[in-house]
């Protein structure tokens, strides 16, 4: 099996991390990965915002999450202790920003799976980010004019692990 459908197999959501820092290589390779991502109409629309796990805008946009999911003691915050958040926002006026930025973070979180790193996809915090604050969010985490919250990845050194997630080709694949 080539390396990049071993990665594909391998990887599922990571929900424990190390304290552990990523390297500003292994995060300008993310980053890389990210950004190398097809765009429809190669728009190359998609902004990543990469943020340290101690930064204190994560703890406020936890704190607004539980506000609107109404989780008065939550398990763990959003990004499960991850050292390392990427943030990708996008053109609100493209109609193809949603599914490019889900390629780029599908991207991502292979790449990480081949360098050795977990990864968590993460959409959980959409309310917060379109919500009263939004403005301040955005400002907050320096997304460009114009663009908006699509998606999120945690991302650092696996402390837990986590069996794949079964399906059923029988069930979830026609072929005519």
């Amino acid at each position: 099996m080539s390396e990049v459908l071993n990665a594909i197999a391998k990887r599922s959501s990571t929900r424990g991390y190390t304290e552990k820092k990523l390297t500003t290589e292994e995060v300008e390779q993310l980053v890389l990965a990210g950004l190398q991502a097809p765009t429809a109409a190669n728009k190359q629309e998609i902004h990543i915002t990469v943020v340290d796990g101690d930064n204190p805008i994560l703890g406020e946009l936890e704190e607004v999450k539980n506000e609107c999911m109404q989780l008065t003691n939550p398990q763990n915050n959003f990004y499960c202790g991850a050292p390392t958040v990427f943030i990708l926002s996008a053109d609100a006026s493209f109609y193809w920003s949603k599914v490019d930025a889900g390629i780029a973070v599908e991207n991502i979180a292979i790449a990480a799976e081949a360098m050795g790193l977990g990864s968590l996809i993460i959409g959980c915090i959409k309310d917060p980010l379109y919500g009263d604050k939004k403005e301040y969010f955005a400002k907050a985490l320096r997304f460009p004019e114009g663009y908006e919250f699509q998606v999120a990845i945690a991302l650092g050194h696996k402390a837990v692990s986590k069996e794949q997630h079964e399906f059923e080709v029988d069930r979830q694949v026609t072929y005519l």
